[in-house]
């Protein structure tokens, strides 16, 4: 991030502020690649970058039916069959986690909701073997049990992985809507979910599907469905863990607030992107805070894209073939994902 968006970030907040919401994308931004059509609705992608070779990274996304699957594509939109994995129960969203010590060794792991068994799926990857012996149950004892939206959280100190995940709103509380599992070997290269904590206030308004966690700075966010977006510490064991942190994107939305994606642009700073879903639109925050409140996420943009109404989606700054400043991946309802190179993204909203 240059100086002098920093400054005006942090100095002049009101004037930035003023000026940027204006700036919009008048033609939406083209994909450099739309994936092979999934066979029901696609929902939510994660985006898995390879260690040694970055041309082998893959893109995960969920095709939401009774008789769904957790798609897997190339970088060039391809499902790649011999990894995809058919026959879940309504899986709803996924996220990826690095470095989990599974079976003695450190893997990497997608883990999906699978929301008619009210249950967590967990993948090795590449090769998509499951690890779970046979699905981790969540909201055990709740009325709420259909789980939806899902982020995991690496604690930094100790290497534990975390599991936060939110459910449809039928019967659900609005306070500790949200439940945090640690996961963990059981000693036979089996990955538990353990319960940590229910934690997270809900309007009541509609249901909090999409939620993201910012593993550098240790904070939650999810999306109050055409409430706002709120943040809370990812860690259940930080001092505030209970408390809520902020909430913003209050105003300006069509209607439904929904997918989460997180852009690093150095240490501490970058844009939080939200889907307006009905508006076909994708509003832009600052990751830091002001000055004054840490937790002041300013409204920075909006940019068009030529999904339609996006429901999830996911972002990496690192660079991949095609996408020398990152990639950002997004679902659209005509039943495909969508790659977008950051560097199209960015210049069409104005950042630097």
């Amino acid at each position: 991030m240059s100086a002098s968006l920093r400054n005006a970030l942090f100095f002049g907040a009101a004037v930035f502020v003023g000026i940027t919401s204006l700036v919009t994308a008048a033609t939406p931004v083209a994909p450099r690649v739309v994936s092979t059509f999934a066979k029901h609705d696609t929902d939510d992608p994660a985006i898995w970058v390879h260690p040694t070779d970055p041309a082998q990274s893959l893109v995960v996304g969920t095709d939401k039916k009774a008789d769904g699957a957790l798609l897997v594509f190339g970088l060039d939109g391809v499902e790649r069959k011999d990894l995809s994995v058919r026959g879940l129960a309504r899986p709803n969203n996924v996220d990826i986690a690095y470095g989990v010590m599974v079976g003695g060794e450190k893997i990497d792991v997608a883990v999906v909701t699978e929301r008619l068994a009210h249950r967590l799926r967990v993948y090795r990857l590449p090769d998509m073997a499951p690890v779970d012996g046979g699905g981790i149950p969540v909201f055990e004892g709740e009325r709420a049990r259909d789980p939806m939206g899902i982020a995991l959280y690496t604690r930094p100190t100790d290497g534990a992985l975390f599991a936060v995940v939110s459910r449809s709103d039928f019967g659900a509380p609005t306070a500790g809507y949200l439940h945090q599992y640690r996961l963990v070997d059981d000693g036979t290269g089996v990955l538990r979910g353990l319960f940590t904590r229910a934690f997270g206030e809900w309007s009541g308004r509609k249901e909090v599907e999409a939620i993201a966690v910012d593993n550098e700075l240790g904070f939650i966010y999810y999306s109050d469905e055409t409430y706002g977006i709120r943040q809370y510490a990812a860690d259940p064991l930080a001092e505030d863990a209970e408390d809520q942190l902020a909430e913003f994107g209050l105003t300006g939305f069509a209607r439904d607030h929904e997918g989460i994606s997180i852009y690093p642009t150095g240490p501490g700073t970058g844009y939080i992107l939200v889907s307006d879903q009905q508006a076909n639109t994708f509003r832009i925050f600052t990751r830091e805070g002001t000055a004054s409140d840490p937790y002041d996420h300013q409204f920075v943009t909006a940019v068009t894209l030529s999904t339609d109404e996006s429901d999830g989606s996911d972002v990496t700054a690192v660079a991949l073939p095609g996408y020398p400043g990152g990639l950002f991946v997004a679902m659209s309802t005509d039943k495909t994902f969508q790659f977008y190179a950051w560097d199209d993204i960015a210049a069409a909203a104005g950042l630097k």
